[in-house]
């Protein structure tokens, strides 16, 4: 039996059924990204439900009749899974005119490119208190999560299905470039290269255009074996890549070659 919920995930459903492939683009145009199969690796396995209703702009129950009659059994005794809605913060009532900055991504986003660089690059331009207005037309719950970890405060107004106006406001310097390793042990490049001597596959990800890059190596390591390392050449610190490989508990190391070319070593000890 196939049971669902609104906590259940996107890409649970595809896998018990590919048919719900189809079934859940119909409920959305927002829905149509989702035939790409890497950015539905990327995007499915972290959307559930209710999560996509918000971004699809309808209800929880429009997936449950779009599913239902694939053999899908609805559970509506499970409470939705979401933050509370957060009261509007302080930074909010003292914005000066000349602290916020407007960035439209409607268009980008229209046109199937992704604008997450963009917005790093946009932030990273702000000086401390000045707060980056993002205009969507939906509420960017993956960036707001990594950008939440950086200490960045936000706030999302929704005007109506199609317009929503996110706030990040920034009190400090962020380094997005973060290249810490999450190793405990004291190992170095050259040692971790050693160590996975003939244990080492390699991908070039510098002329893919984003977001490929990131879906890419999440793709790629899901079939890595536990005792093999990936060897990544990029041309940018992925700097959205990091937060994932921590929350899969991947060790990573990065090397710096030159402003055009990035060498990234990946694997678990």
């Amino acid at each position: 039996m196939k049971t669902i919920n609104a906590n259940t995930k996107i890409s649970k459903i595809i896998n018990e059924d590919p048919a719900a492939l189809e079934a859940i683009i119909s409920i959305s145009p927002k829905f149509n990204k989702l035939r790409n199969p890497l950015l539905r690796k990327l995007i499915a396995s972290r959307t559930s439900i209710a999560m996509a209703s918000v971004i699809g702009a309808c209800k929880v129950n429009d997936f449950f009749e779009k599913l239902k009659p694939l053999g899908f059994e609805i559970d509506e005794t499970v409470v939705v899974n979401k933050k509370a809605r957060k009261s509007r913060p302080e930074f909010m009532e003292n914005i000066s005119r000349g602290d916020l900055v407007e960035m439209d991504v409607r268009a980008l986003l229209d046109s199937g490119k992704d604008p997450f660089q963009l917005i790093l690059e946009k932030l990273n331009s702000l000086k401390e208190k000045q707060v980056l207005k993002l205009i969507n037309s939906f509420e960017p719950t993956p960036l707001i999560e990594i950008l939440e970890k950086k200490g960045i405060q936000n706030y999302t107004e929704t005007v109506d299905e199609n317009l929503v106006f996110t706030f990040f406001y920034k009190t400090k310097h962020i380094s997005f470039a973060e290249q810490s390793s999450t190793i405990d042990s004291e190992l170095g490049w050259d040692q971790v290269i050693k160590k996975f001597e003939n244990k080492t596959e390699y991908i070039d990800v510098r002329e893919l255009e984003m977001p490929l890059p990131m879906l890419t190596i999440i793709d790629k390591l899901e079939s890595l074996n536990v005792d093999t390392a990936l060897f990544v050449y990029h041309k940018r610190i992925p700097v959205f890549l990091l937060p994932e490989l921590k929350e899969k508990k991947f060790n990573f190391l990065i090397k710096e070659i030159d402003n055009s070319e990035v060498h990234l070593l990946i694997f678990k000890e």
